[in-house]
């Protein structure tokens, strides 16, 4: 009994020193990742040509929201921003009512052909995006789509990986609960909404978020169908930019914060369900 409780100790010690390791690695890696966002943060709030100096300073000498006043008053960025944020709320909205109702239907609707439809939806995951961008610009342009919003808001309406994300999720629940709804006499309509939808609801902050972000930071595709400068998002605006200012490193950075900061709130304010979309829609 004696020998037990020092052995205990021993344990308990190496377990405390492997934990204070392992978090040290964590808080390690943790800072080398966000070291450049901090910095990037710290030039935009320079003077103009200080973040130049040799060596590179780390903070501001007197910290300003200068450059940010010449991005919103000189560059136009207000409009471009506003521009950026309808185009990724529309197509996030639009995209998550095409995409949760054909996941849905192809997990729990049964229909002739189901399965071989969705292996062939599986089967375009291989073909580059930039393949088809050719093609999908030349059907836009007969439609008459081209320099409109909703030239690049519908090639963004449904995708393959949201369709696959809420079925592999949508296959968990259970059958038993659909089949009591409908010999209660519920409509599929009425379970969709009532059921389904308040379940699904960690896998639609995931995949709301990827929608986001894949349409805040696209840049190719705006370029190509957007040929009104008045149009373009903020992508497209900023390296506009940078072409006309590139020497001025701070201003450039101020742009890229305001780039990213939308999108990492979003992230911060969804990040619950976006683990939990991820972690249960995994396996079923």
């Amino acid at each position: 009994m004696n020998h037990a409780i020092p052995a205990r100790r021993k344990l308990v010690g190496a377990n405390s020193t492997y934990a204070v390791i392992v978090n040290s690695l964590l808080i390690g890696i943790a800072f080398l990742s966000m070291a450049p966002l901090l910095w990037m943060v710290s030039v935009s709030l320079m003077s103009p040509g200080e973040s130049g100096n040799f060596p590179p300073p780390i903070l501001p000498e007197n910290a300003s929201l200068y450059n940010y006043k010449v991005l919103f008053t000189r560059g136009g960025m207000g409009g471009f921003f506003i521009n950026s944020f309808l185009l990724a709320a529309l197509t996030t909205t639009i995209s998550l009512m095409f995409n949760v109702s054909a996941g849905y239907a192809f997990a729990k609707l049964h229909f002739a052909g189901r399965e071989r439809i969705f292996k062939l939806l599986l089967s375009a995951l291989v073909i580059p995006g930039q393949v088809a961008m050719l093609p999908l610009f030349l059907l836009l342009k007969n439609m008459g789509l081209v320099n409109t919003y909703a030239g690049v808001v519908i090639p963004g309406m449904a995708g393959i990986f949201g369709i696959f994300l809420v079925r592999q999720y949508a296959r968990t629940i259970p059958d038993d609960l659909l089949e009591a709804a409908r010999m209660d006499g519920a409509g599929e309509l009425l379970i969709f909404v009532r059921i389904v939808l308040p379940i699904l609801k960690p896998v639609l902050a995931t995949l709301a978020i990827f929608t986001f972000l894949g349409s805040w930071n696209d840049f190719m595709w705006p370029l190509i169908v957007l040929t009104d400068s008045a149009l373009h998002t903020l992508p497209v605006a900023l390296s506009a930019l940078s072409r006309e200012h590139v020497q001025d490193s701070e201003l450039m950075m101020a742009g890229a914060v305001v780039t990213i900061l939308p999108v990492l709130l979003l992230f911060l304010v969804l990040q619950r369900f976006y683990i939990s979309g991820l972690m249960m829609g995994a396996v079923k």
